[in-house]
């Protein structure tokens, strides 16, 4: 997702402008060095980014040991990914045993999506600056803890209060496992890992829920929480053993050949000094010396410390939770940063995209079994579940198409462009994106209401997940590729807006579908996620003069140290 080599964060020349499709990508420390310094794989691939001469690189560990950490993170965000549609079949059955209206029902899933959102703004910089395995393994016990107590609530107060902690302690998974695949895999190696992780996080938003209707159907709802803990507790065991801490600092190392060029640079001037005395008060003079023996310190302390590293850690040493801090800057600036991406147009709108191609499908999940489990349908809990199966195939398709077609327009659309890449390209893909989103949420709608069988709305529920997931790459990829320095940052900023939004329509969700009809609130929901897609046409004309524009404002500049921190 964008998130790879750190480079120094900057201010300063065209950050956010085109570049050449297939320009060189080596970074800046290896811009002078000829291509067989490089280290490369037995094939023959140049390793991007290239790792450091020292064991304890996670770029180093054996590819068993990343694989390893990568399944059971991907495990965690499968069980994480299912909870915020976890109580989908079983909402009447809820509503029976806590006397509560289906809208206030709806909470329990608003509620879980408020607070995941708010987890995640607090997860991702203490993250940044003290590592991620102490917030994963800290989220995990925070969910384990909310799990038993889901187990053992006896009023919806309750409920709620479980709910709430669950979302935090699950809120990690939002936006730290694209950054951590980011560490520990080279360029050529992640595509296929990614590949992994979404599709483990897609088949829990779809297939945790089917699984939850056989325990409502089977079992009841405090088995659902305790066999939910079981295997939470499973997981902080295998994050404990199997997932170590995974930043590495990919600072530009000075090599050989740049620090003798700086001694000499260096002599030069000194030189000049001693041929010329008034060059002792020459500013200029003086400013360039000063220049040159800093960097002559920070390859020595860079050296140093380098040094002390290259003793390989133990794996009992490898279970630490702390590791050090990995940044200066303070907490609350790194913590503003997605606030401050607002000011962005570019990912403003990723962010609104991203969040309803996500709420619709929590809208459904919050009506879906009043719809089915009543007259005239009449289905069973489980029989509810299990048509979670057709989102499940939409959304893989989804997935699966996406990248490939955008991948494809986009070099197309270069060739058109005399080689340019710009990232206002990607945004044809809203047409396709909201098109089958629209067709899926009026059509389930519409279907649902007119028609007594189940084939209609499911499909089209099927279609809504097709679109949803076009319309969720899709805005992640335009938006990360508008702002690549903040693309970390920028995560964090769209799941908050779509957690923000999810509570937001669950307050009114239910009780406007009762009072409107499906049919005529899933056509209210279309034409909002038109409305929303019609903003692309002014980014796709004035987008590279409003990225210049945020550019040359600097809008994010107080909130970094330059000297200070690297970012992904």
């Amino acid at each position: 997702m964008g998130l790879g080599i750190k480079e120094p964060i900057t201010f300063d020349g065209e950050i956010t402008g085109t570049f050449k499709l297939l320009s060189s990508s080596n970074d800046s420390n290896n811009n002078s060095e000829d291509e067989s310094t490089f280290k490369k794989t037995k094939n023959g691939i140049i390793l991007n980014p290239q790792p450091h001469d020292n064991p304890n690189d996670p770029l180093n560990w054996s590819i068993l040991k990343r694989d390893v950490a990568l399944l059971v993170l991907g495990w965690h965000c499968f069980v994480g990914g299912g909870q915020s549609s976890l109580l989908a079949a079983g909402l009447t059955q809820l509503g029976d045993e806590f006397n509560e209206s289906s809208s206030t029902l709806a909470y329990l899933v608003g509620g879980f999506m408020l607070s995941m959102g708010f987890g995640a703004i607090f997860a991702s910089p203490t993250a940044i600056l003290i590592g991620k395995r102490f917030v994963y393994i800290f989220g995990i016990i925070l969910f384990l803890a909310g799990s038993i107590w889901g187990a053992l609530a006896q009023s919806f107060g309750s409920m709620m209060g479980a709910r709430v902690l669950m979302g935090i302690g699950i809120s990690p998974v939002e936006s730290l496992p694209s950054a951590t695949i980011a560490e520990i895999y080279f360029a050529h190696e992640r595509a296929y890992r990614i590949g992994i992780y979404t599709l483990l996080l897609l088949g829990g938003k779809n297939l945790v829920p089917m699984f939850s209707a056989f325990v409502f159907q089977k079992l009841d709802r405090h088995w659902l929480f305790w066999i939910i803990t079981i295997i939470s507790g499973i997981n902080l065991i295998l994050h404990f053993l199997f997932v170590p801490e995974t930043f590495w600092s990919r600072a530009p190392i000075p090599n050989k050949r740049s620090l003798n060029e700086t001694k000499a640079a260096r002599n030069a001037l000194l030189q000049q000094r001693l041929s010329n005395e008034a060059l002792y008060d020459d500013p200029e003079h003086n400013s360039q010396l000063k220049e040159l023996e800093s960097e002559l310190t920070s390859h020595e302390t860079t050296n140093n410390y380098q040094t002390a590293l290259h003793k390989k850690k133990s794996y009992l040493n490898g279970l630490n939770l702390f590791s050090g801090i990995h940044s200066k800057t303070k907490w609350w600036k790194v913590f503003l940063r997605p606030f401050g991406l607002f000011l962005y147009p570019h990912i403003c709108f990723g962010a609104l995209l991203y969040a309803f191609a996500v709420v619709w499908l929590i809208m459904i999940s919050e009506v879906i079994s009043e719809i089915f489990t009543n007259p005239p349908y009449g289905y069973s809990k489980l029989s509810v579940g299990l048509f979670y199966i057709s989102p499940f195939i939409g959304g893989s398709l989804g997935s699966a198409v996406a990248g490939k077609l955008s991948d494809i327009m986009v070099r197309y659309l270069v060739k058109k462009n005399n080689g340019i890449y710009e990232p206002e390209l990607r945004l044809l893909m809203v047409l396709p994106s909201v098109l089958a989103t629209c067709i899926g949420l009026i059509g389930f709608g519409w279907s649902s209401e007119v028609n007594h069988v189940w084939t209609g709305p499911i499909i089209l529920f099927g279609v809504l997940a097709f679109g949803s997931s076009l319309a969720s790459t899709t805005s992640i990829t335009f938006a990360v590729d508008s702002y690549k320095m903040f693309a970390s940052e920028t995560l964090v900023t769209l799941n908050a807006t779509k957690n923000i939004f999810g509570f937001l329509f669950s307050l009114f969700n239910n009780e406007f579908n009762h009072k409107e009809g499906y049919k005529h609130g899933f056509v209210v929901y279309g034409c909002i996620e038109i409305f929303i897609g019609l903003f692309a046409i002014p980014l796709y004309i004035y987008g590279k003069r409003i990225r210049k524009w945020t550019d040359e404002k600097g809008l994010m500049r107080s909130l970094y140290d330059k000297n200070s921190e690297h970012v992904d």
